[in-house]
């Protein structure tokens, strides 16, 4: 059987939080996560332009090689010549569509959906949703599994160490407030057994 796909699009792999917890629900198995090589480029770019201090330590490329090493079969190749297939209202937002076809993706994750038609999608085999679209989703396929994820994400947090709705406070900060109203419910279901 073919595991679910998503192709997540920098902005959502840039807020480390967010990064985090797609990251951890993919490694809980309830997606299979796909970037290509000009994504992590732009999210190496983001967080050294927002931390410059970063670049010099290489930080933020090193975030990147971590995340292939971590998912091996994440990383999508020989996306480009699909590029002249695809027509977007902002053509420097092709390459993620064109390795989401290559990747046989599922689903675009982005937070920019508006530059992602979904009618343009849709003609390809592609749907696009938002980081609080996608998350909601996941924790509604496997509550369990998801708030586990968001503990063991509070766990590993040091300086300064968060707990859970410390980690679900600042991924409301990154724009998945619908998925943290629906996470702190879960959390009062599971903890108070209701």
């Amino acid at each position: 059987m073919t595991k679910f796909s998503a192709l997540r699009d920098a902005c959502v792999l840039v807020p480390i939080t967010k990064a985090d917890t797609l990251l951890r629900l993919a490694e809980a198995g309830l997606y299979r996560p796909l970037w290509s090589d000009r994504i992590l480029d732009e999210v190496t770019f983001a967080i050294e332009k927002i931390h410059p201090s970063l670049k010099a330590d290489n930080k933020a490329r090193h975030r990147a090689t971590m995340m292939n090493e971590a998912f091996e079969d994440a990383l999508v190749a020989d996306w480009q010549e699909l590029i002249a297939c695809v027509d977007l209202p902002d053509g420097n937002d092709r390459h993620v569509v064109a390795a989401a076809i290559r990747g046989r993706a599922d689903v675009i994750v982005t937070d920019n959906i508006k530059d992602f038609p979904r009618s343009r999608l849709s003609a390809l085999g592609l749907s696009v949703q938002s980081g609080d679209e996608f998350l909601p989703n996941q924790l509604d396929l496997a509550p369990r599994l998801v708030i586990q994820a968001l503990q063991r994400q509070s766990e590993a947090t040091r300086n300064p160490a968060l707990s859970v709705k410390e980690v679900l406070g600042r991924l409301e900060q990154t724009g998945a407030e619908q998925f943290v109203r629906a996470a702190h419910s879960q959390l009062w279901r599971l903890h108070d057994g209701c």
